[in-house]
């Protein structure tokens, strides 16, 4: 075996999901061992990283002038090449064991409307990042078998996985997408949706992380059996002043119904798509839910009501798509099947 060789057997494979809101990383052989809010922050001039991740996210709306706490990433694809780059380094060393002498090989997971210009960008700044390799895979296929549906099958299955940044509505069968859709409307839009209700019935100017508390807290897409509410505090539009609000569960779940609308439209579009004979299937085994935005309250129970059809949480929701790309670095002719590059 010689040298090229030998580091290519060395070198770890890794899985990673490159979220809007999180990344994850999937380890050959030991399963997901980082999983962080995809946030840098920099310090100016130079752009230095002060921090990544879960350190980086509590400087958000916090950081003095010299400072800055970024998402590199919108809307599912990468809005700041070079803090992708440095946020995929440091989440690549980390799991690789700060390890510089032997460079991982990578599989990401991409939304399936992604653009050549796109996908490229991911493969340059993971490349740039210390990736020897880089390989790109549709997120659907990838949710699909995190979620542990059988797609290897030749029967329907749905999966919808609701992100931080876009949704992506899918049907598979025999390893294959049979349909899929991919919007930019998912978690962030439902935050910067009840970051906008609360300037303008409450008059109080909130951020992202508030608005993000509040749709963990009482937010909902369909009513609930008990009421909720959550006191918020943020500066008063008119004064200026600290303020603080009680805010209810039932103007929530409507300033959600925006940004749910099109999310149920793209399920309906997929249903009406879908040849006969997979439709079947799907009336039998229903809808998987994947993403941080499935945990939003009977989401469920709101897309059973409009489609009248079974719909299931999958098992480890925030991390379907890292573990189902982490299932392709287990069968690499699977792998090879997959590919996009």
């Amino acid at each position: 075996m010689n040298c090229r060789s030998l580091f290519r057997f060395l070198s770890p494979s890794l899985a990673i999901d490159l979220g809007t809101a999180n990344t994850l990383v999937y380890l050959h052989g030991r399963g997901v061992i980082v999983d962080e809010p995809s946030i840098v922050a920099l310090r100016n001039p130079g752009r230095e990283v002060v921090a990544v991740g879960a350190e980086a996210r509590n400087m958000i709306g916090r950081t003095p002038g010299s400072l800055t706490a970024i998402r590199p990433l919108r809307n599912g694809v990468i809005a700041d090449f070079a803090a992708t780059e440095l946020l995929l380094g440091r989440l690549m060393e980390k799991a690789n064991g700060r390890s510089r002498l032997v460079r991982p090989r990578v599989v990401i997971g991409v939304p399936s409307e992604v653009t050549a210009v796109e996908r490229e960008a991911v493969i340059e700044a993971a490349s740039r990042a210390g990736a020897a390799e880089v390989r790109l895979v549709e997120q659907a296929v990838a949710t699909a078998l995190g979620a542990g549906l059988p797609i290897t099958e030749a029967s329907g299955s749905m999966v919808v996985d609701i992100g931080g940044g876009t949704t992506d509505v899918a049907v598979l069968s025999l390893s294959g997408i049979v349909y899929s859709h991919s919007l930019r409307t998912a978690g962030d839009a439902m935050d910067a949706a009840i970051i906008q209700h609360v300037r303008r019935k409450h008059g109080l100017l909130i951020g992202e992380r508030t608005a993000e508390t509040i749709k963990l807290e009482v937010g909902s897409a369909h009513p609930l059996d008990r009421p909720l509410h959550i006191t918020v505090k943020g500066r008063d539009l008119v004064n200026g002043l600290p303020r603080a609000v009680d805010i209810q569960d039932e103007e929530i779940r409507q300033a959600l119904a925006e940004c749910l609308s099109p999310i149920l439209q793209s399920i309906r579009a997929a249903l009406e798509c879908v040849p006969p004979e997979l439709s079947g299937d799907i009336i039998e085994r229903g809808i998987t839910l994947t993403g941080g935005c499935a945990l939003l309250r009977n989401l469920d129970r709101r897309i059973r009501q409009e489609t009248g059809l079974p719909v299931a949480i999958a098992e480890s929701p925030l991390a379907s798509v890292v573990l189902g790309t982490g299932r392709m670095l287990e069968d690499a002719q699977f792998l090879r099947r997959a590919v996009l590059n």
